[in-house]
């Protein structure tokens, strides 16, 4: 069997000096907080993604706006195998309407202040604070 990396958008949206942030239900990072965001479903652009992933798990509407970076997500066994190997799309999105109620595969939802996600005190899944201050670097 041929593998090849998924693709996944991730949503990110700040608001009035906060951002929005699901809690995983499910594994990679299960019970850590994150973007909101998915796999790229066929016929489907990322930035169609980071908007339909945000809306399914947050209710929130925001547009997407434009692409702030890539991350490579790859994870590997106690032998260093790779099991997982995901490219993950940043996308900047404006805020419209709406207020975090959790769904599809999200725990919870909810607005932090950006400077709680700069302390690091909320357990994170890799690479939020850098997602985040790309996207403030872009505002």
């Amino acid at each position: 069997m041929e593998k090849t990396p998924k693709i996944g958008a991730l949503a990110v949206v700040v608001h009035d000096a906060n951002v929005l942030l699901v809690q995983r239900s499910k594994q990679p990072d299960a019970g850590l907080w994150g973007f909101p965001g998915g796999h790229v479903e066929w016929g489907e652009t990322v930035m169609q993604t980071a908007q339909r992933e945000l809306r399914e798990e947050t209710s929130v509407i925001a547009e997407p706006l434009h692409y702030l970076d890539n991350l490579d997500l790859l994870r590997h066994d106690a032998q260093g195998i790779v099991q997982s190997h995901y490219l993950l799309v940043g996308v900047s999105c404006q805020y419209r309407s709406g207020s975090p109620l959790a769904g599809d595969d999200a725990l919870d939802a909810r607005w932090f202040p950006v400077d709680q996600i700069r302390r690091g005190d909320l357990p994170m899944s890799d690479r939020v604070t850098d997602l985040l201050e790309t996207a403030l670097r872009a505002l």
